[in-house]
C-alpha cells in the first residue's frame, strides 16, 4: 500500500522512542525479563489473540535458572514466543532461529513444483522475479515465488503486454511467504483502474496492549503502465504469508479478480526488531494491518473458491487448483 511519507516518518520516530528499554543484566533471568518486557510493551496482537501475557510470564519464569545452558535458555524463550502463534515472531541467535511455523505445517501443501513443471515445462520466460508462460488454451500463467524478488515497471509492462490477448491470467503466488510490500503493491496496481481503499494500518502509541493510533487508510493506486482488464485468478495456499497475505487482501478488491485455492497463512502484523542483553535479536509484529472493513486478517484470508489438490489428480500429475482456475476463466 502507498503510505504517506510523513506517516512513515512519524511512525519510525515513535518506534525509536518506544525502544528505550529498561536496563537488564546479561544473565539468564535478565535476558528472560528483557524479552518478556519487549513483547509486553510492543507486540500488537495480544488482545486480538486473547493471549494472557502475564500468565505466560508465570508459566515460564519459574523455569529460568542461572545454571541452565544457553541452549536451554534459547529453547525456553522460543517456546514462550511460540505462545502468540505468530510467524513474524522470531528469536535469532548465532546458533539458531526460533520460529513458529504451524500456520502452514498443519495444512495441505496444495502446491507441487514437479506438477507445476508439467504446465510450464522448462521453456517458460523469466522477468526478474516472475516466471510466466501462455498456455495452449490462451490462458496466461504467472508465478511469483517471493515478494522479496524485485520486479520493475518495465518487467510488468512486458509481461502484462504479452498477455493482453489472453482470455485471462492465472496469477500463482502459492508458497510465497512474503517480502516487500512495495512489490506487492506494484503488482496489484496492474489490476485496478481507480484508487481503491484496501486496508488500514495502526501503530503503537504506548506500552499498553491496546495503545494504538487511529487507523490510517491504505490504498492501491492504478499503475501508469499497462493494466490488465480481463479475468485474473489468484492462486493461494496456506504458505501465502506476510506481504503475500496483504497482496491477496488487496486483490479481493480488484474488480476482475477471483481468489482460488486455500486460505492464506496470515501474518498481517508489520514486523519490528529489538535485542536482549546477550545480543540475541527478537522480531515481532508491531503494527496491525486490517482490511478495508477494519477486519483483522492476521489469521489469513478465505478464497472465493475453496479447493484443494486432490490425491487422484496429484497421482496423475494434475494441479487441481490450476485446472479450476482455467474453468473459471473459460466459463467467463
Amino acid at each position: 500500500m502507498k503510505y504517506k511519507f510523513l506517516i512513515i516518518l512519524s511512525f519510525c520516530l515513535l518506534l525509536t522512542s518506544c525502544f528505550e528499554e529498561d536496563k537488564y543484566t546479561d544473565s539468564k533471568k535478565g535476558n528472560f525479563e528483557a524479552l518478556w518486557k519487549i513483547m509486553d510493551e510492543h507486540y500488537c496482537f495480544f488482545s486480538f489473540k486473547e493471549v494472557d501475557w502475564n500468565d505466560i510470564y508465570s508459566k515460564y519464569s519459574v523455569r529460568v535458572s542461572e545454571d541452565m545452558s544457553n541452549d536451554a535458555l534459547f529453547t525456553l524463550l522460543g517456546e514462550m514466543l511460540a505462545e502468540v502463534k505468530d510467524g513474524h515472531v522470531n528469536l535469532v541467535a548465532t546458533h539458531n532461529t526460533a520460529r513458529y511455523w504451524k500456520w502452514f505445517e498443519d495444512y495441505p501443501d496444495n502446491f507441487d513444483t514437479k506438477i507445476q513443471r508439467n504446465y510450464i515445462g522448462t521453456d517458460y520466460s523469466i522477468a526478474s522475479g516472475l516466471k510466466y508462460k501462455i498456455f495452449e488454451d490462451n490462458i496466461g500463467y504467472i508465478y511469483y515465488e517471493s515478494f522479496s524478488s524485485g520486479i520493475g515497471e518495465g518487467n510488468l509492462d512486458q509481461v502484462i503486454g504479452r498477455m493482453s490477448s489472453c482470455d485471462g491470467i492465472i496469477l500463482d503466488i502459492r508458497n510465497n511467504k512474503g517480502g516487500f510490500l512495495t512489490n506487492s503493491d506494484k503488482l496489484a496496481s496492474r489490476f485496478f483502474n481507480k484508487k481503491t481503499l484496501v486496508g488500514h494500518i495502526q501503530h503503537k502509541t504506548g506500552k499498553g496492549h491496546n495503545d494504538f493510533s487511529k487507523p490510517y487508510e491504505t490504498y492501491i493506486e492504478p499503475s501508469d503502465g499497462i493494466r490488465y482488464q480481463k479475468k485474473v485468478i489468484v492462486l493461494t495456499n496456506r504458505s501465502c504469508y506476510s506481504s503475500a497475505n496483504n497482496f491477496v487482501n488487496a486483490m479481493t478488491y480488484a474488480p476482475n479478480a477471483t481468489i482460488v485455492g486455500d486460505k492464506t497463512g496470515g501474518g498481517s502484523g508489520m514486523p519490528f526488531s529489538s535485542e536482549i542483553p546477550n545480543g540475541w535479536s527478537v522480531r515481532f509484529s508491531a503494527s496491525p494491518m486490517l482490511n478495508a472493513e477494519m477486519e483483522q486478517i492476521e489469521f489469513g484470508i478465505d478464497p472465493d473458491v475453496k479447493i484443494d489438490m486432490s490425491e487422484a489428480d496429484i497421482a496423475e500429475g494434475i494441479d487441481t487448483i490450476i485446472e479450476e482456475a482455467r474453468k473459471i476463466i473459460k466459463n467467463n
